[in-house]
């Protein structure tokens, strides 16, 4: 990948399924050698105001590549295509 090496998860504390993609996240950085910049949405009130009830959110250049659960499939087929 180049510039574009990072992808945001919209996170928030004690929500087992953040934490379920931010590990499900790991294989594929290390694969296709991203970073995950993982953002509190409760820290933010623009991002609670979009994304409250949909955490986790997986953004890449703010494109929703999922939520809820990492869709490894669709993230995969993603990353091959800009690369």
């Amino acid at each position: 990948m180049s510039a574009a090496s990072i992808l945001t998860l919209i996170s928030r504390r004690y929500c087992h399924l953040c934490e379920e993609m931010e590990a499900a996240l790991r294989p594929l950085a290390a694969e296709f050698g991203f970073t995950v910049e993982v953002l509190d949405v409760d820290a933010d009130s623009a991002l609670e105001a979009r994304y409250d009830q949909l955490v986790p959110v997986l953004l890449h250049a703010g494109q929703e590549l999922c939520h809820y659960f990492l869709d490894v499939r669709k993230v995969r087929d993603y990353l091959g295509e800009i690369r």
